[in-house]
């Protein structure tokens, strides 16, 4: 579980001990403890068991809603994470980071293609002797708070965590001809554990 959601967890359990204190009705302090509990549950992080080999993980818990070529000839694969999914991003490969992007945006649904173009987001780039993952984080409808751990110069392991984004939101992959993907579009994902892709030999 990530410290934020504690804290969220802390607030929402202060609000409704004393909203039933202050009104002298305990039952109306209830919502902000159910609120507490689901953001327990929310923001929890699992360990997860990371394959190794020359393949790239899936970034997000998710499903697959959107597999396309981007103008310059890349495949772009698309994620979408709705609220009850694990939110904490990682990285698909092991690499230094060589390029981070914030771009603020709209806040469309994370599920339509534009989300991809428009809404906020933060895009890593990671690379490995020259062969290169490029992913995004991207905020959606609810999601409106995009946090990264990690930034240019660091190096990472495949399945690393660098960063999370609060309820629904999507995640963006784009992947060059080194790669070849091996997930299907409405296939399920888990973060760190589910191979996406391929290194192409």
């Amino acid at each position: 579980m990530v410290i934020t959601g504690v804290w969220y967890a802390l607030v929402l359990t202060a609000a409704g001990v004393l909203t039933g204190y202050f009104t002298k009705t305990a039952w109306l302090g209830a919502p902000f403890l159910l609120l507490a509990l689901f953001c327990l549950w929310f923001f929890r992080d699992p360990d997860r068991v990371v394959p190794g080999g020359p393949v790239a993980v899936s970034p997000a818990d998710g499903k697959v809603v959107s597999i396309s070529k981007d103008p310059d000839g890349r495949t772009r694969l698309c994620i979408f994470l709705n609220v009850f999914d694990v939110h904490v991003n990682r990285s698909p490969i092991a690499g230094t980071i060589t390029k981070r992007i914030y771009k603020p945006g709209k806040f469309l649904v994370a599920s339509k293609d534009e989300a991809s173009t428009e809404n906020e987001q933060n895009t890593f780039v990671v690379e490995d002797n020259g062969v290169s993952v490029e992913f995004s984080q991207i905020a959606g409808l609810i999601a409106r708070r995009i946090v990264w751990y990690k930034d240019v110069g660091d190096k990472v392991e495949k399945g690393e965590r660098v960063g999370l984004i609060k309820f629904g939101s999507r995640v963006d992959l784009l992947f060059n001809s080194d790669w070849k993907l091996t997930v299907s579009l409405g296939e399920r994902v888990s973060a760190a554990s589910s191979i996406i892709a391929k290194r192409v030999q």
